[in-house]
């Protein structure tokens, strides 16, 4: 028999491809219960830690598509395999969407999150060794921003300056001018991980200028509210480098991006590749662009502003019922409340105690916490998720209504047991995009 017969003959004998689902429940049915687990669970709770977001139908489309395959190490029209025609395209359009989003001009689609896209930018820029002055850990700082336990606070030296919480937060600029000025960092670094205040920027790059440091903004949780319009963007100021995840408020896939100067874009993407990665994950790259191409739409504007006034809504009925939030509300989509003072909890205790009633958030340091890590005095809060299900300020207040009655009856199993199921009724109107109900198809 010849080669073309056979390879005819066995073609017509297998059987039609199954769903990918279909084949993971027949070949894997633990990985399989999980998925379905973790489907319920989004569906019949809300997510309420800030970092946290539903990404798009069709980025999950291409999450899951033939991009995965691909090895494309090097930039476009650059790379040290074949076969890139469309990689090539991809990359492209990713770069080109977040450069006219953001007002930059230049764009790295390939950090895989947010630890590599910081650390290309201080390996790509500076030299070990050199000051790097941001935010106190406790009062907001994220842990790539120099925490002793990671290799960058290692590497480099971190100068800290500090918020004032009983003052909305405030960051005196005084203060961080004589900071480095004392200093002199290589480095000035904007951004945080749990400070709900927008930022000064422009008082950023002023005192930037006078000690001659580059400044960088790390706005990997605002990024979707400055794409939107709603929240400054430091590029407006003069910065030099901005860094940003793209699955919190942009609602994409978990990667990062780092944003640039033209005069810095040949540092930033040697440190990138090859200095700190290998080969790009082509289909998160291919959800970038997507989720960038969403972003440009005027729906996405309105959602920010959504997101925004969610917030609002939150935090007001929260403070409303005797609860205490870092720097006394918000500015952004987040909000610190802290639990010590509101309830004689400690965070671990909250985030335990709310998962039992279906609202899930994350424990959170308070500044100068007097507690470890693991059982520090907050939680954070979000609205991007639930302002992505369709949930507006009324259910924002109801919301805030049973955290704060959780957090004062936890003793009573009855009461949390009725919040559940408040919970699990307001879940039900608004569906997950993306994830299908039993026995429906999945929400756009």
């Amino acid at each position: 028999m010849s080669l073309t017969l056979l390879i005819d003959s066995r073609a017509r004998t297998v059987a039609p491809m199954d769903s990918p689902r279909a084949l993971l429940a027949r070949t894997d049915p633990d990985v399989h219960e999980a998925l379905l687990g973790e489907e319920r669970r989004q569906r019949r709770g809300l997510e309420l830690i800030p970092s946290e977001n539903y990404t798009y139908p069709e980025v999950l489309a291409v999450l899951g598509s033939v991009f995965t395959n691909k090895y494309a190490e090097g930039y476009p029209g650059r790379r040290y395999y074949g076969g890139q025609e469309f990689t090539d395209a991809i990359e492209d359009l990713a770069r080109t969407r977040a450069c006219a989003l953001f007002r930059c001009e230049h764009a790295n689609v390939q950090p895989l999150s947010g630890s590599p896209m910081n650390q290309a930018v201080y390996l790509g820029l500076l030299e070990p060794g050199d000051a790097i002055l941001a935010m106190d850990l406790s009062h907001g700082g994220h842990l790539t921003h120099g925490a002793p336990v990671s290799h960058m606070g290692r590497l480099f030296r971190f100068v800290r300056y500090r918020t004032h919480p009983d003052d909305r937060g405030r960051i005196d600029v005084d203060e961080v001018r004589r900071l480095a000025h004392a200093t002199r960092p290589k480095l000035v670094l904007c951004g945080y991980t749990s400070y709900p205040r927008d930022l000064d920027y422009a008082a950023f790059k002023a005192i930037a200028d006078e000690v001659g440091a580059i400044t960088m903004a790390d706005v990997s949780h605002v990024g979707g509210l400055i794409a939107a319009g709603v929240m400054t963007n430091p590029f407006d100021a003069g910065f030099d480098v901005v860094t940003t995840t793209t699955h919190k408020s942009l609602r994409g896939p978990r990667g990062a991006m780092v944003l640039c100067r033209t005069r810095l874009a040949d540092a930033i993407d040697r440190s990138v590749f090859p200095g700190l990665q290998g080969g790009p994950h082509m289909h998160v790259i291919a959800g970038i662009a997507v989720t960038l191409r969403k972003a440009m739409e005027p729906a996405f504007r309105e959602y920010g502003a959504r997101v925004l006034r969610n917030a609002q809504a939150l935090a007001a009925e929260l403070l409303a019922r005797g609860c205490v939030l870092v720097t006394g509300g918000t500015d952004n989509h987040m909000i610190v409340l802290d639990t010590v003072a509101s309830a004689g909890i400690d965070g671990r205790a909250a985030e335990r105690l709310l998962d039992r009633v279906g609202i899930t958030t994350n424990k959170q340091v308070i500044p100068d916490d007097p507690n470890p890590p693991l059982r520090p005095s907050g939680i954070r809060l979000g609205t991007p998720a639930p302002t992505t299900r369709g949930m507006g300020e009324d259910d924002m207040r109801r919301l805030g209504a049973w955290i704060a009655e959780s957090l004062a009856r936890r003793d009573d199993a009855g009461a949390l047991a009725a919040i559940r199921t408040r919970v699990e009724q307001l879940c039900e109107r608004f569906p997950v995009p993306g994830i299908a109900a039993p026995g429906n198809r999945a929400q756009a």
